[in-house]
């Protein structure tokens, strides 16, 4: 038969030739197949209907037969298509590069789907995991895995709605300006609850009804137009009382007896914490005050001993020791 242009090349399919010995039903199949119409099977001389008088079974490895073949019958298989392992396809996301396996070069590419172009594009792992340029990105559901850099645009994290910011209890939440803390609001596990820097260029934070609270501007000092306040802690009543500086710079101690007040832990030079200490029912308690407590002429307090009275102790640190700065004795606290 003469063509125009190349002559159509056809191909063969694989055959498989049975061993019957009248008692054998199941065979392997030199090929993995998807079903009962992957092959053409003839027993006997007579070419079966798919799925008819035998199965494909094992994951499509093995055919069995509802009759054995015979040692004397001719019975053969051809494969019109075979199975091909494409691998496991996960259930889940790439969350970072360990998902991959080996670590992609940076020369390595991937292929991504352009849907307004309706056409594949090239894309190689340089440009697919440093600072893709990212213009008013929408996150309806999903994660960001490690890090998404926003290349000077701005992230609108939802414009109709409250937005929270969740963290496990020993996580920290951090903000970040010009790769450096300027502002940081940190977890449980920190202790940080608010740092601004001198260079903060003005960050501000606002209630949602636009009304500013605190002003990190780069006249090199924080406003804040509502009260800053360190709510008051109770110190734990024991034989020797802790203090915390850090997280309990306003405190009150009710004393069940006379005490030993250790060094406060936690200060920074130019902090002031206020302790104030309240006689018990009983009255007439003392307090040892560890030696990084000054005094004025270097000489402890002397307290009030009046039952359920108060005295209040202010105190300044300059990185060695707390110099009190300021006393109220005799107080009615009721």
């Amino acid at each position: 038969m003469a063509y125009i242009g190349r002559e159509p090349a056809y191909g063969s399919f694989e055959k498989q030739d049975v061993t019957g010995d009248g008692s054998t039903t199941t065979f392997t199949l030199n090929f993995t197949v998807g079903s009962t119409a992957s092959v053409l099977v003839s027993q006997g001389g007579v070419v079966q209907q798919p799925g008819s008088g035998y199965t494909i079974a094992n994951g499509g490895t093995q055919i069995v037969f509802a009759s054995a073949p015979g040692s004397s019958e001719t019975t053969f298989i051809v494969f019109l298509g075979v199975a091909q392992d494409i691998g496991t396809v996960g259930t889940g996301i790439i969350t970072d590069q360990t998902d991959l396996g080996a670590a992609p070069a940076t020369t390595d590419s991937f292929l991504i789907h352009d849907a307004d172009a309706s056409a594949l594009k090239e894309m190689t792992v340089a440009n697919l995991f440093t600072s893709p340029a990212i213009s008013s990105p929408t996150i309806t559901s999903g994660v960001i895995a490690t890090s998404l850099d926003m290349n000077g645009t701005e992230l609108i994290l939802d414009a109709d709605a409250d937005t929270s910011i969740t963290a496990d209890t020993d996580d920290q939440i951090h903000i970040k300006i010009a790769n450096t803390d300027h502002l940081q609001i940190s977890g449980s596990s920190g202790d940080t609850v608010l740092k601004p820097m001198v260079d903060a260029k003005d960050i501000v934070i606002q209630q949602f009804d636009g009304t500013e609270l605190v002003n990190f501007n780069d006249a090199g000092y924080s406003s804040f137009t509502s009260a800053a306040l360190n709510p008051e802690t109770t110190l734990t009543d024991s034989t020797t009382v802790s203090w915390n500086a850090l997280t309990q710079p306003v405190a009150k101690l009710t004393l069940g007896g006379s005490r030993t007040l250790s060094a406060p832990t936690g200060g920074a030079a130019g902090q002031y914490i206020s302790l104030l200490a309240i006689q018990d029912s009983t009255g007439s308690r003392t307090i040892t005050w560890n030696a990084v407590y000054e005094f004025k002429d270097d000489t402890a307090p002397t307290l009030t001993t009046t039952s359920n009275k108060g005295d209040i102790f202010t105190f300044r640190y300059n990185g060695s020791k707390w110099l009190e700065v300021g006393r109220n004795l005799n107080l009615t606290l009721s």
